[in-house]
């Protein structure tokens, strides 16, 4: 498990994040060489895309498979800064292993020799920790124990419940004390089943008292999917839909105080005003004819 300060996702270039080169090395010149050289083109003209699967050279002796996927929120320039920013990394430090996968902030990118997409992969895996401690560590590792992970574990089941090539990403936000909101993230990469991507999260999920326990945040990331939370706000909030979190629902109709209508001046205002209209016209009218009569006398 790593150590890291958390960082936010609104800086101006990708975040770094941890990079894997397996030992498997291919030969110079070789056919697979010529495939992932094929392939790393390919994520670079398609970097715009928020998820992005491929094959090169599947009817040869050494095909390559490769995935790239923008964490759900971010911009499009920031996706295509992101994967492209892993292809030269990777270019860089990972030249000779056929198999690699690099995690930024903002994006994942991989490829191997292994035909693993619509597969569950949880290694390599890491845990990142905000080396941030809470002010009461009891009191929120019991939240995380039991209502964070009750949180988590419904917002798995929300972005799960899509089919495979949707996009598998939400995030959810709960009032912790009246001082401090605790953010969460949640996201499987869309080639994953519905009960594949639950699946994965689920595993996530359950490893966050290992990894981040009295810490203000921490994720859990596997190549299929990850999971994260802090107490500051590190993703887009325009670019996602905050739902209600538990204890936090909206009050029911019969509980408003007053008719209210969205976007319209509520029918009962409209009645009052018009009343109030009538009422100053019939006055003066009678103040008029009032003053009529005292000048004719």
């Amino acid at each position: 498990m790593l150590s890291l300060l958390s960082l936010t996702a609104h800086a101006a270039d990708p975040i770094l994040l941890y990079t894997v080169c397996e030992n498997t090395t291919f030969s110079p010149n070789s056919i697979y060489q010529s495939n992932l050289k094929s392939l790393l083109s390919s994520f670079s003209s398609n970097a715009n895309l928020e998820f992005y699967a491929t094959t090169k050279g599947g009817n040869t002796s050494d095909p390559v498979y490769g995935l790239s996927n923008c964490r759900g929120d971010v911009t499009p320039q920031l996706c295509q800064d992101c994967v492209e920013a892993a292809v030269k990394e990777l270019t860089s430090k990972c030249s000779r292993q056929k198999v690699a996968v690099i995690w930024y902030d903002e994006c994942i990118l991989r490829y191997s020799n292994r035909s693993f997409l619509t597969t569950v992969d949880e290694r390599p895996m890491f845990g990142l920790l905000n080396t941030e401690n809470v002010t009461d560590q009891d009191k929120f590792n019991q939240l995380v124990n039991t209502s964070m992970i009750a949180l988590l574990t419904d917002l798995a089941r929300e972005i799960s419940d899509v089919s495979t090539g949707a996009k598998k990403f939400g995030t959810r936000q709960v009032n912790i004390s009246a001082f401090q909101t605790l953010y969460n993230l949640l996201q499987c990469t869309p080639d994953l089943s519905g009960a594949d991507c639950y699946s994965c999260l689920l595993d996530a999920i359950n490893l966050v008292p290992w990894c981040c326990g009295g810490k203000q945040g921490g994720r859990i990331v596997f190549p299929s999917c990850n999971i994260r939370y802090e107490l500051y706000p590190f993703y887009r909030m325009a670019a996602t839909t905050p739902q209600p979190s538990p204890g936090l629902q909206p009050p029911p109709p019969d509980s408003v105080s007053g008719p209210k209508v969205k976007g319209k001046i509520s029918p009962v205002i409209i009645i009052a005003i018009v009343v109030t209209i009538a009422a100053s016209v019939v006055l003066v009218i009678l103040a008029y004819c009032f003053l009529q009569r005292r000048a004719r006398k």
